[in-house]
């Protein structure tokens, strides 16, 4: 039961998580768009620079071919590499499970977990009558204070105390300190 809760506020901070930013596949589009204008920026500055590298080095030159080309087309391959590297990044953003479905992934698994897990049966043939009404009382609120118990049964402190122990004493509840009084819960053993 405390699995499962959990799980909702996992589900819930999810959603409001996902209303804020934006999802992968909207990112990924975005850079698969920018790359793409980035590629069509360094062809034109490539055209743009081999042009004026013709129209001025060549009379240098002599008609030769001028040593600038070369690195023109190296600061191309370079640029178009990178380029190309925030495609992939882009492709894998696009096609990445979303953030959703992997957590509902994660829910179910634990889910399943929770149901497997047996409940303890308590065998209470050994128990005095009262022992067996501190019980159920116990029971029927998962937790109560000892205070509590002492008003609803009509039991004297001391008893009701050495009723506890008794129960604590074969597993069946345990004590826990709050300030001034004790609360009983349930083993969950």
């Amino acid at each position: 039961m405390k699995l499962v809760s959990v799980a909702k506020i996992v589900i819930f901070l999810n959603d409001s998580y996902h209303k804020n930013i934006m999802e992968n596949k909207h990112v990924g589009y975005l850079l698969l768009g920018i790359s793409i204008f980035v590629i069509f920026l360094i062809l034109l500055f490539n055209s743009t620079l081999k042009e004026i590298i013709g129209a001025s080095c060549g009379e240098v030159h002599g008609g030769e071919l001028c040593p600038m080309n070369q690195d023109i087309n190296q600061q191309t391959y370079v640029a178009l590499g990178v380029a190309g590297l925030l495609i992939i990044v882009s492709m894998v953003l696009i096609f990445s499970k979303p953030q959703k479905e992997i957590q509902k992934e994660i829910i179910v698994q634990t889910k399943t977990v929770e149901k497997k897990i047996p409940k303890k049966k308590i065998d209470t043939r050994d128990l005095k009558p009262e022992e067996k009404k501190v019980l159920e009382m116990i029971q029927n609120n998962k937790a109560i204070f000892q205070a509590d118990l002492i008003e609803k049964t009509g039991f004297g402190k001391a008893k009701m105390t050495r009723i506890i122990d008794r129960l604590e004493g074969k597993d069946f509840v345990e004590r826990k300190r709050r300030g001034m009084t004790n609360v009983v819960v349930l083993k969950e053993n």
